[in-house]
């Protein structure tokens, strides 16, 4: 087991089975869980399940998002207006 430790990394009453390939913990038997062929802990497994899941879907609008909105906006129309000008200047 690693550095000498034969016990589980959450529960250190029990008896380490094995040793998690992400954190490099050792686990026991109820927390060792085999995903892709891989020994993983409870809570490395969490979050590789999240990362396949991929981004969550973003439905708030923060002051960032807003003035984003209203720089490309005025870009948008100072383009038009540009654009116009010149056109009625030919």
């Amino acid at each position: 087991m690693i550095q000498g430790s034969g016990r589980c990394h959450y529960h250190p009453e029990r008896t380490g089975l094995g040793i998690c390939v992400e954190c490099r913990h050792v686990v026991c038997r109820e927390c060792t869980t085999q995903f892709e062929g891989i020994n993983r802990c409870a809570s490395c497994l969490e979050k590789r399940l999240k990362a396949l899941e991929g981004p969550s879907e973003r439905r708030e609008w923060t002051v960032g998002n807003v003035l984003l909105a209203l720089v490309g906006a005025a870009v948008v129309y100072g383009g038009v207006l540009l654009l116009s000008r010149m056109a009625s200047g030919l």
